[in-house]
């Protein structure tokens, strides 16, 4: 039994010292808790009217193909 008393004990003190070198890590990364510098918490942007329109107007452009598509495989069908 001391043999898993010991094991158990070294593990501890293996998973307290890196997290000892994670914390030296951030800290000499110029982080505090290992986020990237540059980027503050969860920002969210805005997107431009133009590009807005663009991505609608492509979504648009892609219903229309799926639907020509699938009158054409219709009227295939229906010929048969």
């Amino acid at each position: 039994m001391e043999g898993i008393m010991n094991t158990t004990e070294l593990l501890f003190r293996i998973d307290s010292e890196i997290k000892v070198l994670e914390q030296a890590r951030a800290l000499l990364a110029g982080t505090s808790n290992g986020a990237h510098p540059d980027r503050k918490g969860n920002r969210t942007w805005t997107m431009s009217a133009e590009a807005r329109e663009r991505i609608a107007a492509a979504q648009r452009k892609r219903w229309a193909k799926q639907k020509k598509a699938a009158k054409v495989a219709a009227l295939m069908t229906a010929s048969m």
